[in-house]
């Protein structure tokens, strides 16, 4: 069985598992479930990150750069011109010109606020950003997304931090079956169960941060969540035996002695 390549506007990536950087006990412990989630991409705060003063330390001096893509994000952004000027600060400062496009809408849930993330990602677009933005698992949101240049969809499969796992598994099937770029779950995952299923569903890949920085022990978490996308992805291209309401034998019964 041969899968696709996971790719994000023309660049290739090892890994579907996407981590992030934030509410680890120290930076070396992030590095460490960095190397163990085995992700070649990670996600960065524009606005959390020294970036005016290189000689003091950063989380960045703990990120291989060498083997992993970074990708800022407009986390703590609550209007389309507060994001759009982090993703302009976050390129000019020369971390890349992609965006993990965030515009939260509610401060209790985190919900995005989708007509505001519509608005950025088409003025992102047209500045030469690639634009990945994080919304909700509606297919209308996700299909405007693509419309306006978007180079993958990212619904969350449940509020961010929350570890619910997904909520909606039908509409990720729907958004799945729709999607004319790459679906990334993003926001919700708790353990790798959450993971496995993301991927049984069809996602191109899933980006998590609290369930690994967040777990007893991050890294062993880490390396749970790289087996688990591995193993969803396989059991996706495999195809599953369908769901019927009655036992159906393991073993043929034709042919049996006695029969």
């Amino acid at each position: 069985m041969t899968d696709t390549p996971f790719v994000i506007a023309g660049r290739t990536f090892q890994s579907r598992l996407i981590v992030g950087t934030g509410k680890y006990s120290s930076h070396a412990v992030m590095a460490q479930a960095h190397a163990a989630s085995g992700a070649d991409m990670v996600t960065v705060a524009t606005r959390r990150v020294n970036i005016s003063d290189r000689s003091r330390e950063s989380l960045l001096d703990y990120i291989d750069t060498e083997r992993i893509f970074l990708l800022p994000n407009t986390a703590g952004c609550y209007s389309a011109d507060e994001a759009i000027r982090t993703a302009r600060l976050g390129r000019e400062a020369g971390l890349s010109n992609w965006v993990k496009l965030e515009v939260i809408g509610d401060e209790r849930t985190l919900f995005p606020d989708n007509a505001a993330l519509i608005d950025a990602t088409r003025v992102l677009v047209r500045e030469g950003f690639v634009v990945l933005p994080y919304t909700t698992d509606d297919l209308v949101v996700c299909r405007q997304l693509e419309d306006a240049g978007a180079a993958a969809i990212m619904p969350l499969g449940a509020p961010i931090g929350s570890g619910l796992g997904i909520q909606n598994v039908n509409n990720l099937r729907i958004i799945r079956e729709f999607a004319r770029v790459p679906l990334i779950v993003d926001a919700g995952v708790g353990t790798a169960s959450d993971a496995a299923l993301a991927m049984e569903l069809g996602a191109d890949g899933v980006l998590m941060n609290t369930a690994i920085a967040g777990a007893q022990d991050p890294v062993s978490m880490a390396e749970s969540m790289k087996l688990a996308v591995r193993a969803g992805r396989l059991a996706y291209l495999a195809g599953r035996i369908p769901r019927k309401l009655y036992a159906s034998a393991s073993s043929p019964v034709e042919g049996l002695v006695g029969r």
